[in-house]
């Protein structure tokens, strides 16, 4: 289950790939909101997402996701 936002968080909707993903990346999947809870490098540029829920994707390095990432006050 996906934890509610802040009020006044800022949010931002971003293209992701293997390079760019993060922990606590929200990626929309099968109409469920999934956040990623850790990464695991793998071979040839790709990566594995555990999600909070426990289940795993594996992105190919060319792979592009749409992702909510909360964004960071300074």
């Amino acid at each position: 289950m996906i934890e509610r936002v802040p009020r006044g968080a800022l949010v931002s909707n971003v293209e992701i790939t293997a390079t760019t993903v993060q922990r606590g990346d929200v990626i929309q999947l099968g109409g469920r909101a999934c956040r990623v809870s850790d990464l695991f490098q793998l071979p040839q540029g790709a990566k594995q997402l555990l999600f909070e829920s426990g289940e795993l994707l594996t992105i190919h390095a060319r792979s592009r996701l749409v992702a909510v990432r909360l964004l960071r006050r300074r």
